[in-house]
């Protein structure tokens, strides 16, 4: 039995695709006047539009963030995990900063401490997650901390109660800070007035 023309195939030297070998000079003579492969993805594209395609798909981009020139299909990863300005949340406070700045504030945000109510012992919290494991993680399950008994020491010491928002509190902060501006300018006003 033969095998029909149509369905014998030879390769194009220039495309490299299977074409029907009774078009075989005929796709030739066309494929190699008017496509080019690219030299970086390897797609066969037409010879005008070989600029365009570059500038689309493959030409560096500058980071949106930092300026930096990153290769067209490295961006995603750049901006994601390697850019220098890219913000990141604090581990502490929740604090969103840019990631050159992290490391410094960690060193600073790590240091501070807080109350752990089942030993009644101030906590850095770079330690607070190792202190639990070490000391408490046989009774986080089942103990319930002390209610009611202030921290040793430390009565009258402002502190962020355990498990406090950070953004509430700096929510709150602000808006102390704007009725004491307000309140500073109202008597300051009823001042200037009776001169």
């Amino acid at each position: 039995m033969a095998i029909p023309s149509e369905l014998i195939t030879a390769t194009c030297s220039h495309c490299e695709r299977d074409i029907p070998t009774s078009n075989i000079d005929l796709h030739y003579a066309h494929c190699s006047r008017n496509l080019q492969k690219c030299a970086i993805c390897g797609d066969m594209i037409p010879k005008k539009h070989a600029d365009e395609h570059y500038n689309e798909i493959h030409a560096p981009v500058d980071c949106s963030l930092c300026s930096e020139r990153i290769e067209r299909d490295l961006l995603s990863l750049h901006e994601g995990e390697r850019c220098l300005k890219r913000i990141i949340t604090c581990e502490y406070c929740e604090f969103p900063l840019p990631a050159v700045d992290l490391i410094n504030h960690q060193e600073v945000c790590g240091n501070r401490t807080e109350y752990c109510d089942l030993c009644r012992k101030y906590v850095r919290l770079r330690e607070r997650v190792n202190h639990d494991i070490q000391f408490h993680s046989s009774t986080t399950d089942t103990a319930e901390p002390p209610r009611n008994i202030p921290p040793p020491g430390r009565e009258g010491a402002n502190r962020r109660p355990v498990g406090a928002s950070p953004r509430k509190s700096f929510l709150l902060t602000i808006a102390i800070t704007g009725i004491a501006v307000m309140l500073g300018f109202f008597f300051l006003q009823k001042r200037e007035d009776k001169q």
